[in-house]
Order: structure tokens, then sequence, then C-alpha cells
């Protein structure tokens, strides 16, 4: 499963996040103060410990979990490099909002005054799996001791780690994010037509540090988002792709096929990959600014 360039190339939102995760979490974490992170209904309404809720955001609460954390953000950057920094932040947002707030809805419902939950960053991964399930195609299969797994399997198995890590103070979350991803996949709100001011994202692009490598700019196309592939065929966009390098070899048929799977046409799959060098996530990207066109 090719997730794209390796490195923070066209994904400095992720880069920032995953950069607040590791610091708070070495500050507020794994120094000792892993099981005072949690904030409960008590902590927000009547205390007003609000700043719980901030740290709680971008924290782990153990080395175990920022790791199998930190691992996951790092791969969902795929999501920010197909439809632009922008809207993942919108994405992100969104997806931190909604969680929070059905995270109190659990709390009152559950009506346990010793539980405390884990938020933040256990709402934005679990909200990625929804596009992830739904519209990342499986590449590979293999058998191991006659079990059937794919690519995707890993990152499945690090999501079931980290969802069960505390017990219900990352299961709520984790549950909560899932169901987030889903009303951000339904458009509730509209909120796939959401775009923040141009400066807010450039200020991302700012605190990270210069890319590596001669990669295309992001391309944001405002029709697309995480979880919504296009399922429409591709047009006919020969016109659009340079002549391709004669020293790049024929596009693997897997490659082809994952981008025809996700609606384009097989001659323009075909045609983005010689000009991608068979980097299936460069291909997409231009797939997609062609179409914007």
């Amino acid at each position: 499963m090719n997730v794209g360039p390796s490195g923070f190339n066209n994904a400095p939102v992720t880069r920032a996040l995953v950069i607040a995760c590791t610091i708070f979490t070495i500050i507020f974490g794994v120094r000792g103060r892993g099981n005072q992170l949690g904030w409960s209904y008590q902590d927000i309404f009547q205390k007003l410990q609000i700043w719980k809720l901030i740290i709680s955001a971008f924290t782990f609460s153990s080395t175990p979990e920022l790791v199998f954390g930190l691992y996951l953000l790092y791969y969902f950057r795929v999501f920010e490099r197909q439809i632009g920094s922008n809207k993942y932040s919108v994405f992100l947002l969104f997806s931190f909002v909604v969680s929070l707030l059905l995270e109190v809805l659990a709390l009152q419902l559950i009506k346990d005054p010793s539980l405390s939950i884990l938020s933040g960053s256990y709402g934005l991964i679990f909200s990625s799996f929804v596009p992830f399930y739904l519209d990342i195609p499986v590449s590979t299969r293999f058998r191991l001791f006659s079990l059937h797994f794919s690519d995707k399997t890993f990152i499945y198995l690090a999501g079931l780690q980290l969802l069960f890590s505390s017990w219900k103070r990352s299961i709520v979350p984790g549950l909560c994010g899932i169901i987030a991803g889903c009303l951000y996949r339904l458009n509730f709100f509209r909120i796939r037509r959401v775009k923040f001011p141009e400066f807010i994202t450039s200020f991302f692009s700012r605190l990270s540090w210069p890319s590596t490598g001669n990669l295309p700019p992001p391309s944001a196309p405002a029709r697309n988002a995480p979880g919504n592939v296009p399922t429409f065929a591709g047009r006919q966009m020969e016109g659009n792709f340079p002549a391709p390098v004669s020293s790049t070899p024929e596009p693997p048929e897997d490659a082809i096929s994952m981008l025809v799977s996700m609606g384009f046409d097989r001659n323009s799959a075909r045609q983005a990959l010689i000009h991608s060098r068979n980097d299936v996530n460069i291909a997409t990207n231009v797939l997609l600014e062609s179409q914007s066109h």
C-alpha cells in the first residue's frame, strides 16, 4: 500500500500535529503524569478545568500509546496530500469538536463519576479510519499460517492496540472519533464545503521545515475530502500531461488497478503513473488537479 513520498512532503498540518503530540506527551505524559491527563464531566463543568481539554488534545498517556498514535497520524497524512492542507485542517477540527461533544454526552450517559477519559488525538485518529476503510483499496494480499491478510491489516492492528490501550479512557474517545468520521463523510452541516482562510494553513507551512525532493505542490480541489474520493469516471486528460520520461518503466498493473478503483479511467491513470514515475500518491494528485480544471 503506497502512501506517497516518505517524510512530511506536502503534509505541513500533519507535521505540526505530530510535533505537538510529541512535545506535549514528553512534558505531561511520559514523565509520570499520564494518569492525571484524563478529564471527567465534573472537571470541565464544575471545576472549569478547561486546560485539561487542551492538554488532552495533544497528549498520549504512555510511551507505547505515543508510538502507535504517531504511527497512525503519520500514515494518515495521505489524506492531507490528497485533499490539501486547508480541507484537511477542517476535517481535523470537525473531528475534534464533534468527538469532544460526543465524549461529554457519553460521560453523562455512563454516569460514572470516577471515569475520566482521554480526548483529542484519539478522536482525530479514529475518525480517519472511516475514509481509510471505505476509500483506501487493498493493493497487496498475503497468507500466513492459513490466515489471509492484506497490507491494511497492520494499520487496523495498530488502531486496535491504541483503542484498547487505556480501556474505557481510550475506547470512549475512539468510538466517538469513528462517529465523527462518519458524520463528516455524510457531510453533516455541509462541512465538506467549509474552507479556512489561506493564511491559517500557510501558517503551518511556515512552521514546517523545508521539504526534500522535487515533488509537485499539493492539490486541494474543493470538491474532495477524506472519505469522498471521486466515484465518477475520469475524463480524457491526455493533453494535461507532459510527455512521459522514456526511462520510466511501464506502470505496474496493481497501481493502475488502484487508481481505477478510485474512479479514474484506465488510460488517464496509466499516463499519470508514467508522469509521476509510478508513484501512486503523486499520480492521484495529478489526476485530481486535472479534473479541477
